[in-house]
């Protein structure tokens, strides 16, 4: 008997079933109540008041051991800027890459993705060694779906600061490692936001961040990577497979106007929902690949009855003119948006 894994989706002997919902990480990102000063230092009282993340986990999840290596982040806002602070343990601090908009993931790096309004297309992405060389991107839609990285695009005002605690390229000392402070301006990212840009107080956006990391060696006195080895990628919340661009796994960002510390992070009433659409993209694409043609139901894709608490009646699927549509109804008693959708291109949405 077969077993293979698409995402979330098992193919078990010809019959789909699909893996539990497991919520993506949240965080309540608080509204910075001092100056924030774009040093790459996060020993003001603005950060010294806002509690880290978890640690990052490996990009796949629990089926990898935990990362060897610490790295965490915290993020704040005000009226100007989306401020993302990183601490990253590193005991041999090292990086080659001084040209802006270099590919900065073929040094260890610290990457950020923002889809604002979490529709899985129009995103955002920014790369950052430790010399504080960036990278910045904008998706139309993922790689999965045929969306072009944007190199082009460029993020005006962007403050882009690091520290290194040690010395940066030395192998003959230990180092404590690197943080990285970065403000992001909302003029710039509410161009494709697709949703209130500043946000309002508990407003959400799908965020998330992830290290990329080599094993190297010393060879005359400089860092070499080791040959044939690939990257670690250590994330903050999980995307299952090695692939970052998979924004409908990031996570949540909530954000307050409230005193740090006193709100709590809010469940995305429609999590189940948007996961179990993504259930039927992941089927559809594993059912194209094989028949060069989309499924017309439930049933040719292999799928059991979509079903959960929290919906009305189930997922319900039909052929479009382009493609196909499924369709997520919620229960009248949950807040928010009742009907939500995804398409071929994995694009999801609510009606308004």
């Amino acid at each position: 008997m077969g077993l293979t894994l698409v995402s979330a989706v098992l193919l078990v002997g010809g019959q789909v079933q699909i893996a539990h919902y497991v919520p993506p990480r949240g965080y309540v990102c608080y509204r910075a109540e001092q100056d924030v000063a774009i040093d790459g230092l996060l020993d003001e009282p603005a950060w010294r008041a806002v509690p880290w993340t978890e640690d990052f986990v490996d990009i796949e999840g629990d089926v990898k051991p935990a990362p060897r290596l610490r790295t965490r982040a915290k993020m704040l806002w005000d009226d100007t800027y989306l401020y993302v602070g990183a601490e990253i343990e590193e005991p041999h601090v090292w990086a080659t890459l001084t040209e802006h908009d270099s590919v900065i993931f073929r040094d260890p790096d610290f990457e950020i993705f923002i889809d604002p309004d979490g529709d899985n297309h129009e995103y955002y992405e920014i790369e950052i060694n430790a010399f504080g060389t960036e990278w910045d991107l904008r998706l139309v839609k993922p790689y999965r779906d045929g969306g072009p990285a944007l190199n082009e695009w460029e993020i005006p005002g962007l403050r882009v600061a690091t520290h290194v605690d040690g010395t940066i390229n030395d192998p003959s000392d230990t180092d404590r490692g690197w943080t990285a402070e970065i403000a992001f301006p909302w003029e710039a990212l509410a161009e494709f936001a697709g949703c209130p840009c500043p946000p309002g107080p508990g407003d959400q956006w799908r965020i998330d961040f992830s290290r990329v990391e080599w094993d190297v060696t010393i060879e005359d006195g400089r860092y070499v990577k080791v040959p044939g080895k690939p990257e670690d990628n250590w994330v903050w919340s999980p995307q299952g497979v090695i692939d970052m661009h998979r924004p409908e796994t990031w996570g949540y960002v909530q954000f307050s106007d409230a005193p740090p510390g006193t709100e709590e992070f809010r469940p995305d009433p429609a999590g189940p929902a948007r996961w179990l659409l993504c259930q039927v993209y992941y089927a559809q694409k594993r059912f194209q690949a094989e028949h060069k043609a989309w499924g017309d139901s439930l049933e040719a894709l292999g799928l059991p009855e979509l079903m959960d608490e929290s919906l009305a009646r189930p997922i319900a699927l039909r052929s479009t003119q382009d493609g196909w549509r499924a369709t997520a109804t919620l229960r009248r008693d949950l807040p928010g948006p009742r009907r939500w959708h995804i398409r071929q291109d994995s694009r999801i949405w609510a009606e308004r």
